[in-house]
């Protein structure tokens, strides 16, 4: 499979091994609503084919392409044809009626300037005027199966190092930062992919994540085209609806691979019922990936507790780690294999130590990420560069061929963050701003260096701040801590309530909950707790918390709450921190 020099190549000899094969299998978007479209690595070829040509005939080749589409089946023809044209594929979400949903899109435009945009039928008037309030009104915005018919399709020279696609990361809406996935790239970190998590020809793989994030596309829309198997899509509004749909998917279409970040697998715990796990099928799961954010090992253990009698098996969990910076997986095994652990004392975490528990001292457990799958993985003191010893805590910093060319046009951040030197004199290392250790071999990830809450000269992993807070109420839905600035670093503290209406509860008392909640178990200063509707804290399309952008808007005073308590200096204005 690595002989291959592009990923267009690869692609023309799987519609030439198995032209009748599915390559795609797209579920309904309800059981109600019609049965799976299977669509052949034959038909798939033709589509593609037919649409590259006509991106060749706009002089697209080496240019920019908006992909914002809500058709999975459209994507996927639309990307791979700007692969097939020598176009550099442009992944976007198609959009979520809020605010910094289209702040982040025209972000994107103004950043990559696309020569065209390719979206749905439905959605073409409505992208076509958020591209006129971008000022990039000129751009031809198209219907991706109603181009006109164009010249016949030519294979493009492609070298090894031509950017196949910009993988735009999550962070801060105004400044989004697209990363130059090359073809070798992509073809490295798939090779990593299968000799990590043992993937098998012909697999069927797949899930409901979005396409326009690493995880899905790289994971499950060209994982399987690259083992020649079937990438099984399923929508993400639908699970998010009916999580319920996903495990039933994976056993009605003989899924054997499928992930998620660790918030899908803690609102399938919430949300199957009793009866609804009763006709589940999980044995066929080889292999349950956990990724994209900080693995919890409570959830890895209360999902295989609570899924069991569908069959599923505790060892098909594989965490892994990833950024979309690696292209996407950086480390981990396959779900075959036992899951390794470490419990490790609390205080001394927060002080980037990795000790032993000591006996009647809070704990910390930890899920390993695996060991490093197709690069070279240091443990790094950020301030000094010095890789530190085995079962040290420091940045983490990885080398390898999935390791992206940069940023683009950005060459200060690609200086900064690619291409880094270790103190001893290794070259070529990604940092990753990710904080863990290496012990026995394996990763394990700590937390976020630039989310870190620093106060009064003690480290708190902010994920560990949260996880307590939602023990507080059963309401608590997603919520993100984080430090603002002052005289002293304080912890403020946004929650939202899962209720959606009927807000007949004692809002004050549930802040004081908080606050005392977390004095007593941190020992913290907290400057102030908001509570907030459903939908306020934002998140990425993989389930990350945005904390750096959730700082910025309550920095800027842009956080509505349905109650607040703050400090006087804070509650005076906290866009008056800024500085």
């Amino acid at each position: 499979m690595s002989s291959y020099r592009n990923f267009t190549e690869l692609m023309l000899a799987r519609a030439a091994q198995a032209p009748g094969g599915d390559a795609l299998l797209l579920l309904p978007d309800s059981m109600e609503r019609g049965r799976p479209k299977s669509v052949s690595y034959r038909s798939l070829d033709a589509s593609v084919r037919r649409l590259a040509g006509w991106l060749q005939s706009q002089d697209a080749a080496g240019e920019r392409v908006l992909l914002l589409h809500r058709s999975r089946h459209q994507f996927a023809v639309s990307f791979l044809a700007c692969l097939y044209a020598g176009a550099i594929a442009v992944p976007v979400p198609p959009g979520g009626g809020r605010a910094h949903h289209e702040e982040r899109v025209a972000g994107i435009v103004k950043d990559t300037t696309p020569c065209l945009t390719l979206t749905d039928a439905a959605l073409a008037p409505e992208v076509s005027r958020l591209l006129a309030r971008c000022g990039y009104g000129n751009t031809p915005c198209l219907p991706a199966d109603a181009v006109p018919t164009a010249p016949p399709w030519s294979l493009p020279e492609l070298s090894s190092d031509t950017v196949a696609y910009l993988q735009y990361t999550s962070g801060s809406t105004g400044h989004p930062h697209g990363v130059m996935v090359t073809h070798e790239n992509l073809l490295a970190n798939q090779q990593a992919i299968h000799d990590a998590l043992g993937t098998q020809a012909g697999a069927r793989m797949g899930g409901w994540l979005p396409l326009h994030h690493d995880m899905g596309l790289v994971g499950q829309l060209l994982h399987p085209l690259w083992l020649g198997g079937t990438s099984v899509m399923l929508p993400a509004e639908t699970f998010i609806r009916h999580p319920v749909r996903w495990l039933e998917a994976i056993g009605r279409h003989g899924i054997t691979v499928s992930g998620a970040p660790d918030f899908a697998y803690d609102l399938c715990l919430r949300r199957v019922t009793d009866e609804q796990l009763d006709g589940l099928d999980l044995s066929g799961w080889h292999t349950a990936v956990s990724g994209g954010e900080p693995v919890r090992a409570e959830t890895l253990r209360d999902f295989a507790e609570r899924f069991a009698p569908a069959g599923f098996r505790a060892g098909a969990f594989s965490p892994c780690y990833g950024l979309a910076e690696a292209t996407l997986l950086v480390s981990g095994s396959r779900g075959t294999q036992p899951c390794h652990e470490r419990t490790v004392d609390a205080e001394a975490l927060e002080r980037h130590l990795w000790h032993e528990p000591t006996p009647g001292r809070p704990t910390r457990r930890l899920p390993s990420c695996g060991p490093a799958a197709g690069c070279e993985i240091r443990i790094v003191d950020p301030e000094t560069g010095a890789v530190v010893p085995d079962g040290r805590i420091g940045e983490i910093w990885v080398r390898g061929g999935g390791v992206a060319a940069g940023y683009w046009r950005d060459l200060g951040k690609t200086a900064r963050f690619f291409g880094a030197s270790t103190a001893d004199g290794e070259r070529g290392f990604l940092r990753t701003g990710d904080l863990g250790t290496l012990d026995d071999g394996h990763l394990y990830v700590t937390g976020r260096l630039k989310d870190m809450i620093v106060v009064a000269g003690r480290n708190l992993y902010p994920q560990d701040v949260e996880r307590t807070i939602q023990q507080v109420n059963a309401l608590f839905g997603p919520g993100t801590a984080f430090a603002v600035p002052g005289e002293r670093e304080r912890v403020v503290v946004v929650q939202e309530l899962r209720t959606r209406s009927g807000y007949d509860l004692d809002l004050a008392a549930l802040a004081t909950q908080v606050e005392r909640c977390l004095t007593d178990e941190f020992d913290v200063r907290v400057g102030g707790v908001l509570l907030v509707r459903p939908g306020t804290v934002r998140r990425t399309t993989s389930g990350k918390v945005e904390r750096s952008a959730m700082r910025e808007l309550f920095l800027r005073g842009r956080i509505r709450p349905l109650h607040q308590r703050l400090d006087t200096d804070l509650s005076t204005g906290p866009a008056a921190l800024t500085g």
